[in-house]
């Protein structure tokens, strides 16, 4: 089965977003359409750390990522990437050692996918990514473009559950 943007399956209003510019939000670069339009992005605000928490509405195998930046000193340089870790904070993000990091150069983060461990991303509810530095040492970080790629479990959906009781027998 190819690996699908998940985009439909995240859980929009838990969605946040750590140290991010109230004008320049994670729905700029993680929203359909948004993401593809290179002038709207999220911007960091007090410092270039990002703590961005993913929520999905089932349990996700993810098998890539794509962290997009059109401003190459602002880009993410280290990742950590955490599952299942919707309260983590910035310090604990900082001491902690992620699922998986990622070191990134100029060229990973032009849009191309990023591919992830298998193994440790098989039943995500929460991605979190925690963008500890950036490529220049800028005091923001900037993503256009933050998609998230895997397979979604069993979605239920509710509106098809058929009343057995009323069924003839």
């Amino acid at each position: 089965m190819a690996a699908a943007d998940l985009n439909e399956l995240i859980e929009w209003p838990a969605l946040e977003c750590l140290n991010q510019q109230p004008g320049h939000t994670v729905q700029n670069a993680l929203k359909q359409g948004y993401r593809e339009d290179d002038g709207l992005f999220l911007e960091s605000d007090t410092d270039e750390q990002l703590l961005i928490h993913i929520p999905f509405n089932t349990a996700c195998k993810l098998s890539g990522l794509v962290i997009k930046s059109t401003k190459t000193d602002q880009a993410p340089k280290k990742v950590k990437l955490f599952v299942n870790r919707p309260t983590i904070g910035f310090s604990e993000a900082a001491d902690s050692a992620g699922v998986q990091e990622l070191e990134l150069s100029e060229e990973d983060v032009e849009g191309k996918q990023l591919q992830l461990k298998l193994v440790k991303f098989s039943k995500v509810n929460v991605l979190t990514l925690f963008v500890e530095s950036n490529q220049g040492d800028e005091d923001t970080t900037v993503i256009q473009k933050l998609a998230v790629f895997g397979s979604g479990g069993d979605t239920f959906n509710v509106a098809q559950i058929k009343d057995v009781s009323k069924e003839e027998g």
